[in-house]
């Protein structure tokens, strides 16, 4: 057996296995670390009968900027939208990744043409390309971006790139590619549940607990 399917084949098998075990319990771990978190009971009377609505409403408020910092971050905000929209198309879109998800979950959908799936992902790189300068040029973001911000951009570049490259046979062998592409997919799940691409699963638990503490107040989000 060559060295190119012995690569394949540990991608396939026990590389794929590992990075889903380590997803899943990591992902449980932060949750339950979220829901365990002490916190201190409020006395005060209630203003609004089911606050539980509020987290609902800023879940999805959220999802926009306020009028007051449109004119500074609109842009991009936008180009994040496009890049999550792309990513979001490569994911669900592309028939060996239904293939896969219907193998874990028993869940399947049609998928879409091979044009599609390929611009979506172009149209993916060159956004995070776009957030990337975005993020090493603003003097803010700078600042405050540390390692898990680039490592993070660099295990959600790599799959991509690699995709594109294995579907088009550039570089090497189609089978090191696909390889590569699986083993990069692979790390990104494994980093996803200890760094900030948490948000994926979290921001909706975070945003919803905000958003029912201030409706409880009285407060809109």
């Amino acid at each position: 057996m060559s060295t190119e399917t012995d690569l394949l084949d540990f991608a396939r098998g026990p590389a794929l296995e590992a990075a889903l075990i380590i997803l899943v319990f990591g992902m449980f771990w932060r949750l339950v670390g979220v829901l365990a978190l002490r916190r201190t009971r409020d006395l005060s009377e209630p203003r609004v009968r089911h606050a539980w609505l509020g987290g609902v409403r800023t879940i999805f408020t959220r999802m926009w900027p306020r009028r007051e910092f449109r004119p500074r971050i609109l842009h991009w905000e936008m180009v994040s939208y496009v890049f999550h929209v792309g990513l979001a198309v490569v994911i669900l879109g592309l028939l060996p990744h239904i293939l896969l998800i219907r193998d874990i979950t028993g869940l399947s959908w049609p998928g879409l043409p091979t044009g599609v799936i390929t611009f979506a992902a172009g149209v993916a790189l060159v956004s995070l390309l776009a957030l990337l300068a975005h993020r090493a040029t603003h003097p803010v973001l700078r600042r405050i971006s540390n390692f898990d911000d680039y490592f993070s951009w660099l295990l959600v570049f790599t799959p991509l790139l690699t995709g594109l490259m294995a579907y088009y046979h550039l570089g090497g062998r189609y089978e090191d590619l696909l390889a590569l592409h699986m083993l990069s997919a692979e790390l990104l799940l494994a980093w996803l549940p200890f760094s900030k691409l948490a948000h994926t699963v979290l921001f909706a638990f975070s945003r919803g607990v905000t958003g029912t503490i201030y409706s409880r107040r009285g407060a809109r989000t």
